[in-house]
Parts: structure tokens; sequence; C-alpha cells
């Protein structure tokens, strides 16, 4: 962090705050070079994870949508909604680990289905019949064959 006294790019910490307010923390700091003081605030640069669809455009990753979409495939299955939002939280954080901001609809569904085929057989054919979009029944017996 350069001084803005002098520009010297070396300063030491002498505090630091979080900074409820601005989501930020806030450091007192010190340059090594003429002892000035100043402050910074220091914030995590969110960007937000874009879906992109089929058809070529992209839309920010909705939690809730998403979180529909598992509910109709577990209806009136074993499943508590917990465990959904873990499977939802963990592929979430797995995308972000990931560092990729731009994820395909394909990848997202796919790390769903993988999910779900360790929760629910029932519920990923249920998932599945939607989001390969099964044209009859021998794609449908297909999928079933490969649980």
């Amino acid at each position: 962090m350069d001084c803005p006294s002098c520009g010297y790019a070396e300063s030491k910490v002498i505090d630091s705050r979080t900074s409820d307010s601005q989501g930020a923390v806030r450091r007192r700091r010190e340059c090594l070079q003429c002892g000035a003081r100043f402050t910074t605030y220091e914030r995590i640069e969110e960007r937000p994870l874009l879906i992109v669809k089929r058809d070529g455009s992209s839309e920010p990753f909705d939690f809730d949508k998403l979180r529909r979409g598992i509910m109709t495939a577990v209806v009136k299955r074993p499943i508590g909604s917990d465990a959904i939002d873990e499977l939802i939280n963990d592929i979430v954080t797995n995308l972000q680990n990931s560092m990729k901001y731009e994820v395909s609809s394909k990848v997202l569904g796919d790390m769903v289905l993988r999910r779900l085929k360790e929760l629910d057989g029932v519920a990923y054919i249920r998932f599945a019949s939607v989001y390969k979009d099964f044209q009859d029944l021998d794609e449908f017996t297909r999928e079933l064959g490969e649980l």
C-alpha cells in the first residue's frame, strides 16, 4: 500500500477492525519511511456466479431456483430440506473454489445429478427426466438401467 504522504510502497498495520456497516476490514497503517499514518479498507471482491444457458444467454446463479427444481424432484421422498440445502451449498462451494465465475447449465445440472444419484435414486430419475428432456420411454428406460 503506497503512503499517501510520500508514496513509499511499504507500511505496517497498526490496528485492524471489522467495519460491519461497510462489510470491510478497516486498517490503520504507518509508513515505514516517513512515519505518516493512514487508513485503508479491505473488501472481498464479489463476483457473481453466472450460469450460461443452452441458448448462450447467461443469468446470475439463483439458489432458490435450483432449490425449487430439486424440491420438485424429491417430493414425497424421505429427504429433508437440510439435506437439499447441504447439497446445493456443496455445489456452490465447489464452483467458487474452482474460481470459475461462468458455469454452463449442463455442468451445474450434472453436479446436481451426481449428488442426487448418491442421495436418492427416485429423486435422481425425476430430476434427470426434466433435465435430460427425455423424449420417449426408451431414453427413460436406458437411464433407469444405468442406475
